[in-house]
């Protein structure tokens, strides 16, 4: 089995809804995003003859889905009042609002569904929080 890995950062700020601690308020974090691909055979023929796949392929594709996400205010839908959402947008604040609490789980899964979509036989997404602290997510 042949694997590659990449990573990439961005910095966000989120909360967790429904959370009783002190995550439950608005802060940030400097998010690692480390993937990994893998295959069982090498490519036969071409530019990526005897690799998984160009490397530089593999770095854009996850620098780009870090790249949407960097600098913004991430919100679980319907965990602010809509008024609340009208309000910071009006304020101009980047928000990026997805359908799944922000927990590195499943920012996890995100990274994950998002490289297979693009094509990327992912064996597995790690998503840092803080230095210490990370989830993985394998299929």
């Amino acid at each position: 089995m042949y694997e590659l890995k990449t990573e990439s950062f961005f910095d966000s700020a989120h909360f967790l809804s429904d959370y009783d601690g002190k995550c439950e308020n608005l802060h940030g974090h400097r998010w690692r995003v480390v993937a990994w691909i893998q295959t069982e055979e090498l490519q036969r023929e071409g530019q990526e003859k005897d690799m998984v796949v160009d490397f530089g392929d593999f770095k854009r594709a996850l620098r780009s889905l870090t790249e949407e996400l960097d600098h913004m205010f991430i919100v679980e839908e319907g965990s602010l009042a809509p008024e609340t959402i009208a309000a910071l947008e009006s304020e101009t604040f980047r928000l990026f609002i997805v359908p799944w609490r922000t927990t590195s789980e499943n920012f996890a899964c995100y990274f994950y569904g998002k490289l297979t979509e693009l094509g990327f036989n992912v064996s597995a997404v790690e998503v840092d929080e803080t230095p210490n602290n990370c989830a993985i997510f394998r299929p």
